[in-house]
């Protein structure tokens, strides 16, 4: 049957030479079904809502705080261990426009548990709206994506196997999502030490989440009690965060100064008394 040849673009290259390192990679998956009603409940209050993509990088880079495995990987240089990193380095992958096709890039953010909400936020809404060529992270890949395939897979395998130099390049961790067409994926792959992702939220607060990890860092008890202990963090921490944004709005300012304003005459009053 005659067809058409169709180039390679320099997106589906990187793709190619994702995906030839990540196959390697003996990933298993732990699920964890959770209800996050406050948190669901806190970011309906919201005057701007805080996407749910922003409120699970926050919660897993605290998470990751909290279990160095995370902050792993295995690397082979210069021979087989595991690296530690001091804090996350979060990876996500960003579909744009890229000539006449929708590719998909990865951009990353550092150290996103120290980030406010609203600062990661920023970040993501830069790198999904800014022309490519003027975020740091699209316009370096696209570049390294010009250079001979020989030459790309070595610096890749390079860039992955020196720890100091891993997490620069590729991060520590990587967020992947569909929820928001109404799908999840279940078998994602990714070179780094964990992928996780999540499918849709119910009006209840119930949603499916999913870390995918490399078996040779760590184990799957250790990934249960992990993501047990990541829904605590996003019905805690991150409920918290959204609260204190939810208490900046104009009418909650307004009523916690009529508020302080009516304490404030009573005592005044009260002084008065004899």
């Amino acid at each position: 049957m005659r067809g058409r040849s169709i180039k390679l673009s320099l997106p589906r290259r990187l793709v190619g030479d994702l995906m030839r390192f990540s196959v390697g990679v003996p990933r298993i998956t732990v699920q964890r079904n959770m209800k996050i009603d406050r948190l669901l409940h806190a970011r309906s209050q919201a005057s701007k809502r805080p996407s749910w993509t922003v409120l699970f990088l926050k919660g897993y880079a605290l998470l990751a705080q909290e279990v160095p495995d995370l902050r792993r990987a295995y690397v082979k240089l210069p021979s087989p261990r595991l690296y530690e990193y001091p804090v996350s380095v979060a990876s996500l992958a960003y579909e744009r426009e890229f000539g006449d096709e929708r590719a998909v890039l990865l951009g990353r953010i550092k150290a996103p548990e120290n980030l406010a909400i609203a600062e990661i936020e920023a970040a993501i809404v830069e790198a999904r709206s800014r022309p490519l060529g003027e975020v740091k992270d699209f316009r370096r890949a696209l570049k390294f994506a010009r250079l001979p395939a020989p030459l790309r897979h070595f610096l890749m395998w390079l860039g992955l196997n020196i720890g100091r130099q891993r997490a620069n390049f590729f991060g520590t961790f990587q967020l992947s999502v569909y929820s928001g067409l109404g799908a999840e994926s279940f078998n994602p792959l990714s070179p780094l030490t964990t992928l996780f992702n999540y499918g849709p939220i119910d009006k209840e607060g119930r949603v499916s989440v999913r870390i995918h990890y490399d078996h040779r860092v760590m184990d799957g008890a250790n990934v249960a009690r992990a993501l047990e202990r990541f829904e605590a963090i996003l019905n805690g921490a991150v409920t918290e965060e959204v609260n204190g944004l939810n208490q900046n709005k104009p009418g909650v300012r307004a009523e916690r100064q009529r508020s302080s304003s009516i304490a404030a005459t009573k005592d005044g009053l009260s002084s008065k008394v004899p």
